[in-house]
């Protein structure tokens, strides 16, 4: 945390002169009191004014007690004897014989804490309460929330995650009342901790002698961004909370890449780079040592090791350097993000170099799915909370909410409960609902709504449980129910919103986690699904911690209808359960909300607001659940061969695209977009971006895409009833292209049945889908390969093509991994995030190939397949034409 201010300047302008009549309340805080407690006794100074008390701050100046003509009733003190005993921000209020408040704290945090309780109690009754005896400690040692420093879309010329701190690209950066704002909603919440979000933020916010072309901003702009930054720092710092700045490895400066003839984001390290980041990281350390920093060893940089000595070797060395340039004798904190690293193997070696590390980990992967998490996601938490230090959980993106309010405390409760007792968890780090698009909401309103001000409930929420997440629920009732009634303006209305956020909030989890493709930013759930999405999500690379980790046991819709056809017992929960359990939920959230709307009689609007977004999570649901149903029938269908199932099927996804046209009815001018992020990453239940351009991102733009779908099934269903027109389909014929290998380590062969796949091995091909037959692929050694020590295949194409490569369908490390977006962000720059062809070939002995394709415009390429292990090169094949705007 940052060290105590002179906070002299501060004191004189809040003893204001007292009006005539009565003597003010003195409140008392010592002369050497850090900034935060002074803000603290400030606001206590504040309520009491609001509340028609006058008061001022005294024993401000000087070493001792300082002369007053007011009345001393409440007296701050911050550790001392008084602390004893009393755990990390722990406060206590006391009233002693004489009427005076005593606000003692565990530290500057907890003192800060008491004076905030006290202020409260003051609002609440009105006055200084008469005699007071009440003592508090938070659960959580880290509690706050991330802002994205971030855009929806990808800049020109650049990629994901590359975005300078600029006036044009941040402008809320630059303005002190939006900080100001910001951070007294934080340490409201009691909030301690705020981390912001970028890729390279080094190249806006220092100068390095040594490559003076690295900063990425003119002048003026680096200027204002070190100015805001310490302004940032020191605000925060006046509220108790401790800014954290987080980057990406290896992600480098645009100038500086271009420079030295480099790209800015790399899989592995050059010595220039590791000197280049070594000496960013220092001078960040010396210039702000007062925030914290928070390294993600991915998503670019590749394989263990590297990441391992990126850590030690660059980053925390260069947090040393920085403390020694600084002149820093405690080592400040550094929270390593788990995300795209094995942490269990990185963090021994780091620990041996520095001490103070805290660890964070992803809560439900990128969505709110589970108060349960369990798996592999479970073990990693549970790894990283035994190693002695904090380990965070971070709630991330929330893909599966987007974009409606969130309010369900009863889940939220229960998610920290977890946090602590299932994941070992000290912290929480939290996303708001709308990542992408800080700070503003996704509603259409006159002026943008502000994220924190409308999703107020969701930060509420977190932070009260960060704080406690064991109180119990009639209590816990009663205080939503008087926040709600002091906002919306009735108690009557205050207790069926809090029924129908809890009833709604049960939704979008259960939807996900049992029918969705993946919890991560891949899927705007909100979207809808394809039914083949639903039937056969194999094709769209589905992501099995989904239902692996991120939920309670049970079964997804293949293998439901396969135990349900088969008469064999059902475990955990299933689809038709889940089904029925959304509707009745939806349908509660419903009918709760359109009972308060009598009885609402302040904030109108934003009521309004809500209530749309309750019926729209109604007509979410009855879309998946009808949709859902249809698939069910189809998969019966596999077995059955019944006529009927798939009549049956034609009626339900009737009524699932009824649902969804009542959902684009309510979202029309409602909502600017579904989700936050507008780029290719996204790709269910479509892609997000076409052509650089955000696409598919309203509900209303996808309508003619499901309306096509129900007529091509109803087809479908027609041609069953007449022998011999019901066929199956096949991918379009693959075109092949010309190419020229350049490699001399790698030869090219013709693909067909008894040829071998490598040039050091003698696995021989054994079945060739249709549309492979005969085209050239490129073999090379599998021994190198395995390794992950071969050079990229070089090659130059006169016109843009599409390279096939083949990853062989198991989980065995010395097999390459196809790319996923949930952990590379990058996986689509070329596409290939989803299989062209699944099973496209076998190998003898080998597991079988699901071929991905990768394009390349005309000109010379390495073909670098990101990762370690054995792959195949399938062919080379023309690109088909773009498809048509949707």
């Amino acid at each position: 945390m940052a060290p105590h201010r002179n906070i002299l300047v501060f004191l004189l302008l809040l003893a204001l002169v007292s009006p005539a009549g009565a003597a003010p309340v003195d409140v008392s805080i010592p002369a050497s009191a850090p900034s935060r407690v002074a803000y603290g006794a400030s606001k206590i100074v504040e309520t009491l004014k609001a509340v028609g008390v006058d008061a001022q701050v005294r024993d401000a100046i000087g070493g001792g007690p300082q002369k007053t003509t007011g009345d001393l009733k409440v007296r701050i003190v911050s550790g001392g004897s008084e602390a004893t005993n009393m755990s990390r921000e722990g406060f206590v209020l006391t009233t002693d014989s004489a009427g005076t408040i005593t606000v003692a704290g565990a530290d500057g945090n907890g003192t800060l804490y008491g004076c905030l309780e006290l202020a409260r109690r003051i609002k609440e009754e009105g006055k200084l309460p008469g005699r007071v005896q009440f003592s508090d400690a938070p659960v959580f040692i880290l509690r706050g929330p991330c802002i994205g420093m971030q855009k929806t879309f990808i800049l020109p010329g650049r990629k994901v995650y590359e975005y300078p701190y600029t006036p044009e690209l941040f402008p809320f950066f630059y303005y002190k009342n939006f900080w100001r704002e910001y951070l007294d909603f934080l340490v409201g919440q009691r909030m301690n901790t705020l981390y912001l979000w970028n890729g390279h933020p080094f190249a806006s916010l220092v100068r390095l002698p040594d490559y003076p072309e690295a900063v990425e901003v003119s002048d003026e702009v680096f200027q204002r961004n070190v100015e805001m930054f310490r302004y940032i720092a020191e605000e925060a710092d006046r509220r108790g909370i401790w800014v954290v700045q987080q980057f990406y490895s290896i992600i480098l400066s645009k100038p500086f890449a271009e420079k030295h003839g480099l790209q800015t984001q790399l899989a592995a390290s050059t010595p220039v780079v590791d000197d280049y980041m070594r000496k960013s990281v220092a001078e960040f350390v010396k210039q702000f040592p007062n925030v914290g920093l928070m390294p993600c060893l991915g998503e670019a940089l590749q394989g263990q090791d590297n990441q391992t000595r990126w850590l030690t070797d660059v980053i925390l060395a260069g947090v040393k350097d920085g403390m020694e340039a600084a002149g820093l004798k405690e080592e400040p904190p550094v929270i390593l993000r788990t995300h795209a690293t094995e942490a269990r193997a990185v963090m021994p070696s780091a620990l041996k170099v520095y001490r103070n590390l805290y660890t964070e980990a992803k809560f439900n992967g990128e969505s709110l799915t589970t108060y349960e998490p369990r798996g592999v996601r479970q073990e990693l938490h549970l790894a990283m909370s035994k190693l002695g230090s904090t380990h965070l959980i971070n709630v991330h993106i929330l893909a599966n909410l987007e974009p409606f309010r969130y309010g369900a405390q009863r889940f939220i409760q229960k998610s920290m409960q977890a946090a602590r007792d299932r994941l070992g968890a000290k912290g929480v780090h939290l996303y708001p609902l709308f990542y992408w698009n800080w700070p503003d909401s996704p509603d259409i309103t006159q002026t943008p709504l502000k994220q924190w001000e409308r999703d107020w409930i969701w930060f509420e929420a977190w932070a009260r449980y960060a704080w406690n997440p064991d109180i119990d629920a009639t209590t816990d009732r009663a205080y939503w129910l008087g926040r709600l009634t002091d906002f919306y303006g009735s108690r009557e209305a205050a207790a069926h919103i809090l029924d129908a956020y809890n009833d709604a909030g049960e939704c979008a989890p259960r939807i996900l986690r049992r029918f969705g493709i993946t919890e991560g930013n891949r899927q705007t759930m909100s979207l809808g699904m394809t039914l083949d999405e639903l039937v056969n999500p194999a094709k769209y690379r589905e992501f099995p911690e989904l239902w692996e980790s991120q939920s309670p046991p049970g079964e997804r819709l293949r293998e439901f209808a396969e135990r349900d056809w088969k008469k064999q017992p059902h475990e955990g929960e299933t689809p038709p359960q889940i089904i029925a359990e959304i509707l009745d939920f939806s349908a509660r959230a419903a009918a709760a909300i359109d009972a308060a709307a009598p009885a609402v009689t302040k904030n109108r609007e934003e009521f309004l607001r809500l209530r749309n977004d309750i019926h729209c999570i109604r007509a979410m649901s009855q879309n998946f659940a009808a949709k859902a149903g249809a698939a069910l029938l189809v998969l019966r269908h596999g077995f059955s061969r019944e006529a009927a199932d798939m009549e049956r099927a034609e009626a339900l996804l009737a009524e699932s695209f009824a649902h969804y046209r009542t959902l684009a009815a309510l979202t029309e001018k409602t909502y600017t977009a579904a989700n936050s992020m507008q780029t290719a990453q996204r790709r269910i239940p479509v892609p997000g971006g076409i052509s650089g351009k955000p696409a598919n991102y309203h509900w209303t733009q996808l309508l003619p895409l499901y309306e096509t779908e129900l007529t091509d099934f109803k087809r479908q269903v027609a041609a069953l009833k007449t022998p011999g027109a019901a066929g199956s389909r096949t991918h379009a014929p693959l075109t092949p292209a010309a190419f020229t290998l350049l490699s001399k380590s790698a030869e090219t062969y013709t693909l067909q049945v008894g040829n071998t796949v490598f040039s050091d091995a003698p696995f021989t091909i054994t079945a060739l889908a249709p549309e492979l037959q005969g085209l050239t692929g490129i073999r090379f050694s599998h021994e190198t390969a395995k390794a992950g020590s071969a050079e990229p295949i070089e090659f130059s194409c006169a016109a843009p093509v599409r390279v096939l490569v083949g990853y062989f369908d198991s989980r065995e490390t010395q097999w390459r991994k196809a790319p996923t977006l949930e952990t590379d962000a990058s996986a689509a720059d070329r596409g290939g995030a989803e299989p062209l062809l699944i099973h496209g070939a076998a190998v003898e002995s080998l597991p079988p190939i699901n071929v991905h394709a990768f394009e390349y415009g005309p000109g010379r390429h390495k073909l670098e397949v990101r990762g370690t292990g054995s792959f195949v090169v399938l062919g080379v094949v023309a690109v088909p034409p773009a498809p048509g705007p949707r």
